[in-house]
């Protein structure tokens, strides 16, 4: 049996399979399948603004309702709207049509439960189960019904504003945005400026092919630019469907996820509302936020790398927040998956609350410069057993000791064995990971 999820949904280039729009009419037919052995059931679709997203926003359509499965189509929605808004519409699922931060060229689909969580393999194993059975229609009379939902929209924005404390604003704020021509272009200038900010708009003029292209979480370098030529306070980069977050400072200085981790993770402790004073990130978490954290006491878990992965080690040890570098910043308290508007939202509610900048806030760590190098292979590498590359990695972690970590894992994706080095120093951190690569090539 095929696999076609991955640790973030289905995803590849357009016209390749599994990204056909036969496949995903087989697809929408298997999850209504699953969805409509529990009852009547709905779905919600949402997707960004890849041209492609026409084509499989109507391919899944019909396989739902050849199924019997009832639909509510959204229109270009950020990832994180789609989770809130299943909940919202009493929705049995939704489903997004996107390929997250990848270029045009590249679509994919995720799928939400109905309490706005990201599926379990076990509802996964389902559908990929459905998908190897001939696709049959139920008969005319049971056939589902589609409908375009009126004020999705608004209902998003509403909820973002939400989870903003009120007894503060942004007014005085000047905030430049960039929207990577994706899913939030019609949306995050209402949220932050109907809070107060005075805002620039940057890439909000999406054309179907031009999403994440040099713009965005990916590709911060006109923001940079912009923040400083306009004297801005900050600036704001969203990734093509929403739910990834980068922030630059008042001096051009860009901010990753682990940074703006620990700033709400410092604001939200010294407040009293962190919980049980537990912050998750991944394996590739820089060492500089897990030693900041650690100087205040603050506890972290380390989870496989993925926003699903931070998600389950989220609920086991009741953390209301985690992240990974990558800018997937989850606040469990407000919403249930990563959300860019919503985290940026907190951290500027830290920054008004702190009187402060974006600049001083996220002193109290200091991040470690991280080399990562890409070992392309030729077949499977069992690294366990590597025994010359388990001796170099010994010596290399003795030699960086407390200052300095190793991390080598093969690609869930690529055939690549990837080597990350991070150390107090960059020299040393690119001559480590140098080394050990070299035993692999």
């Amino acid at each position: 049996m095929a696999n076609y999820f991955g640790t973030d949904g289905i995803r590849g280039k357009v016209g390749i399979e599994p990204i056909t729009a036969d496949f995903f009419l087989k697809l929408g037919w298997a999850v209504g399948s699953v969805l409509a052995k529990k009852g009547k059931a709905s779905v919600i679709i949402g997707k960004d603004t890849r041209v492609s997203g026409y084509m499989f926003e109507s391919a899944l359509e019909a396989g739902f309702l050849s199924a019997g499965v009832d639909v509510g189509l959204l229109g270009p929605m950020p990832t994180p709207a789609v989770a809130y808004l299943t909940q919202t519409y009493n929705a049995s699922a939704g489903v997004v049509i996107s390929a997250s931060h990848n270029h045009f060229e590249d679509n994919g689909v995720k799928f939400f439960s109905a309490e706005g969580f990201k599926l379990n393999g076990e509802d996964q194993s389902a559908i990929e189960e459905k998908l190897n059975e001939p696709m049959v229609s139920v008969e005319s009379s049971k056939i589902g019904k589609a409908r375009r939902h009126e004020q999705p929209l608004g209902r998003y924005i509403e909820f973002c504003k939400s989870t903003f404390d009120r007894s503060v604003n942004l007014e005085g704020l000047n905030i430049v945005i960039d929207c990577a021509n994706g899913a939030t272009y019609h949306i995050a200038d209402n949220v932050f400026s109907e809070l107060g900010a005075n805002t620039i708009i940057i890439n909000n003029q999406p054309d179907g092919v031009n999403i994440n292209k040099n713009c965005g979480a990916t590709n911060t370098k006109l923001l940079q630019e912009v923040v400083v030529e306009t004297k801005a306070d900050l600036g704001i980069a969203f990734d093509g469907d929403g739910d990834r977050l980068m922030m630059v400072d008042e001096n051009g200085e860009l901010l990753d996820g682990d940074e703006l981790v620990f700033i709400v993770a410092k604001s939200w402790q010294s407040q009293g509302r962190l919980g049980n004073n537990i912050v998750v990130g991944t394996k590739m978490s820089n060492l500089g936020m897990r030693k900041g954290l650690k100087d205040l006491n603050i506890d972290f878990i380390e989870a496989d790398v993925g926003d699903r992965f931070v998600m389950e080690q989220m609920q086991k040890h009741g953390s209301i927040l985690g992240g990974e570098g990558s800018g997937h910043i989850i606040c469990l308290d407000k919403t249930t998956s990563g959300d860019g508007i919503v985290s940026a939202l907190q951290v500027l509610e830290a920054l008004i609350k702190s009187k402060s900048s974006l600049e001083k806030l996220k002193h109290g760590m200091v991040k470690y410069p991280q080399v990562l190098i890409n070992v392309r292979t030729t077949g499977k590498i069992d690294l366990d057993g590597h025994t010359q590359l388990q001796k170099v990695q010994n010596e290399v972690e003795k030699e960086l000791g407390d200052n300095g970590r190793v991390l080598i894992r093969a690609s869930g994706t690529e055939p690549l064995i990837r080597v990350m080095v991070e150390a107090k120093d960059a020299n040393t951190a690119k001559k480590s990971a140098e080394i050990l690569a070299n035993v692999l090539n």
